[in-house]
């Protein structure tokens, strides 16, 4: 996809304005923790406790940006059947996303709807990213006892997140995504 090629994308998708577009991508959400910045006073060392485990479960997340709707499911592995699943539930015309393995597999072509590929190398242009930036801002620092109660703490901040359009709109709803769904054709008029 070119630069600004999104909505020539979706349109040569077949789609329209009123078909339901999501943004998806995966967070892989473990008990391996990462360390955050934290305030200390000057001259003074702040001491992080870490945890080291490695037990990951996987957050599928789709972003409907304009709407300020959120979808996921909680994946054990990061396999093609489960994001199959994951889809066909969720029934969405097409899906914009990043070029992973899973994503290009052939049990996914199978289904109705288009996928859209972002280009190589930039999440940046995911909004689902945003989200997970806030995920991890939320759930990174601490220790957990188990995986369960860190999916547990993600899960209840996904939960006030999707509660709250107007806040998804404003993390996720760039111009330019708005943009380019705008540009979409309107939909054919139904006989009656």
């Amino acid at each position: 996809m070119e630069k600004g090629g999104l909505a020539a994308a979706l349109a040569g998708a077949g789609l329209n304005r009123d078909d339901d577009v999501l943004y998806a991508d995966e967070l892989r959400l473990g008990l391996h923790g990462q360390v955050r910045r934290v305030l200390a006073p000057r001259g003074v060392k702040p001491v992080q406790r870490r945890q080291i485990e490695y037990r990951w479960a996987y957050l599928l997340l789709a972003v409907d940006p304009l709407a300020g709707a959120l979808r996921w499911r909680w994946l054990e592995r990061f396999r093609q059947g489960p994001l199959k699943d994951a889809l066909a539930e969720w029934g969405a015309a097409a899906v914009v996303w990043d070029g992973a393995g899973p994503h290009r597999g052939k049990d996914l072509r199978e289904l109705p709807g288009a996928r859209i590929g972002l280009p190589p190398y930039a999440p940046e242009l995911n909004p689902a990213e945003r989200v997970f930036e806030e995920i991890r801002r939320r759930v990174e620092g601490d220790t957990y006892a188990t995986l369960a109660a860190k999916q547990a703490e993600a899960e209840g901040y996904l939960r006030e997140l999707a509660a709250d359009p107007e806040r998804v709109t404003s993390l996720c709803g760039w111009g330019w995504v708005a943009a380019a769904l705008a540009a979409l054709p309107a939909p054919a008029d139904t006989p009656p």
